[in-house]
């Protein structure tokens, strides 16, 4: 069967990147660190004003870990503006499908045919955000990761994927410092946060007992594995409410019990304690 996608010419387009949080920040950064033009489309002037910053601060090393060029990351006015020449748009909002659906049912429209559209959620499969998407054949996951030093991105089918795309994506991750791996067939959670989400759920259990502190849990966890960052380091720097809606929807598609859920949302988002982010956290009292 003939594939229903041409490559773009990745080198005369732009990457565009909506949403500025923690994550795409992070990728804007990236995908301009070998030359490439990225463009950012953030509706909130101050989270479009730190992604930028962001990008201003780190860019440089990065350059230097992957051998590249310093490239521009431009803020879009609009979502129009800022997909309509892009050969790839990632899709880096909050975790809630009652935003991304709506959101790749626009991006379909207002796109080149060739245009790839990739969502980084972390929980969500993308075969849940293309009710109103025609052209189901460019959407998948690309699933990226924090801090930049964790440098794989998983990328996984909507289940219409066209096969060219996933080898696409598998070599251009390459040129700009990813390590690409593919989940081979739909997952929720993709590969290593199916494995990750059962060490933050009982990382969890264990502070809600009493058993031990974050602090605790850190510092056993960097001395057995060797690991330069504790799982409460990470939840902390990712955002708290990031934790929860993730671990909301394992909740809720496999049917676990929400009590580790509900003690973190009342002790720590009921009280605007989010992390990094606020300055309050599980590690940040």
């Amino acid at each position: 069967m003939a594939s229903a996608w041409t490559a773009p010419d990745v080198t005369k387009r732009p990457v565009a990147i909506i949403g500025g949080g923690v994550l795409g920040r992070r990728l804007c950064m990236m995908w301009a660190s070998t030359g490439n033009e990225v463009v950012l489309y953030e509706r909130v002037p101050e989270v479009a004003a730190a992604a930028t910053e962001y990008v201003k601060e780190n860019i440089d090393t990065q350059v230097e870990v992957v051998k590249g060029k310093r490239g521009v990351v431009r803020v879009a006015s609009s979502l129009e503006d800022a997909v309509q020449n892009a050969w790839m748009v990632i899709e880096a909002v909050p975790e809630r499908l009652e935003i991304k659906i709506p959101l790749f049912g626009e991006l379909d429209k207002i796109t080149l045919p060739d245009c790839i559209l990739a969502t980084n959620s972390s929980s969500y499969k993308s075969s849940e955000m293309i009710e109103k998407v025609e052209k189901k054949y460019r959407v998948c996951n690309t699933h990226y990761f924090m801090p930049p030093v964790m440098n794989p991105v998983e990328i996984m089918t909507c289940g219409h994927t066209d096969p060219a795309i996933i080898q696409h994506l598998m070599e251009a991750a390459k040129t700009v410092g990813f390590t690409p791996i593919h989940a081979k067939v739909e997952s929720t959670g993709f590969i290593f946060n199916r494995i990750w989400a059962a060490m933050k759920r009982e990382s969890l259990l264990v502070i809600k007992e009493g058993v031990a502190t974050p602090e605790d849990i850190d510092a056993i966890f960097v001395a057995n594995f060797a690991a330069n960052t504790g799982i409460c380091e990470l939840m902390d720097r990712v955002g708290l409410d990031t934790v929860y809606n993730i671990e909301k929807h394992y909740v809720d598609e496999r049917k676990l019990s929400g009590a580790t859920i509900d003690w973190l949302k009342e002790n720590y988002l009921d009280k605007g304690n989010l992390g990094n982010k606020t300055g309050k956290g599980l590690l940040r009292k």
